[in-house]
């Protein structure tokens, strides 16, 4: 069933306060659908590798379901956005700690025959960029998200044509004659989900920033 455009996506205040009963499967769903690729991903250009980066995706969340029935949703002294970034560097330092922890007791710190030691030459996490990895990301995420979201509301079909227009850049006329329309018709769809996708972006950056 096609949802009114108004309840595409509930507000993130609102997932937040739902959040705060750990039964709410569905809201949990939903808070691990729309966050879980940006905190991988994140952790990634900082350096971990991908097992390291599902462990911060892992404790991030867990993290973030101890922290929640105390949290208070205040945009006037920090966003949700801000939140989630310090509860994933937390996690993503953690993880760097581990390694250097374990790396100090492996033998390949030893030195290598150039007088060079191994560990100085294998890649280290780093933290250092983080803020700026977090907000290119986070953009990525906000439009995926309301992407996701526009297509579980409108007409499959008008859906269809948007994406093979749009997305896999078919020529107008091309996608007219697949579904038997006029080339005004798929430059109206195009039109209409686009109007869509930005608005609940700026929905969605509204409520969270």
């Amino acid at each position: 069933m096609v949802q009114p455009q108004d309840e595409l996506i509930p507000t993130r205040a609102t997932l937040i306060q739902r959040l705060k009963n750990w039964q709410d499967h569905a809201s949990w769903q939903d808070f691990f659908d729309t966050y879980w690729r940006l905190i991988f991903t994140v952790a990634i250009q900082a350096g971990l590798t991908e097992v390291e980066a599902q462990d911060v995706v892992q404790e991030t969340m867990f993290s973030v379901a101890r922290h929640m029935p105390s949290f208070k949703y205040n945009q006037a002294q920090g966003s949700f956005k801000t939140w989630l970034l310090t509860m994933t560097r937390w996690r993503i330092m953690d993880q760097i700690r581990r390694r250097e922890s374990l790396a100090a007791c492996l033998p390949f710190f030893e030195e290598t025959a150039t007088g060079t030691r191994t560990v100085d030459i294998v890649a280290t996490p780093s933290t250092e960029n983080l803020d700026a990895l977090w907000d290119a990301q986070w953009e990525e995420t906000l439009l995926e998200a309301a992407i996701t979201n526009v297509k579980r509301s409108v007409d499959p079909q008008k859906y269809q044509i948007f994406d093979l227009y749009v997305k896999k850049e078919w020529a107008a006329d091309k996608v007219a004659e697949a579904f038997g329309i006029t080339v005004s018709q798929v430059y109206l769809a195009k039109h209409r989900i686009s109007e869509m996708i930005k608005e609940e972006v700026n929905r969605l950056t509204a409520e969270v920033t």
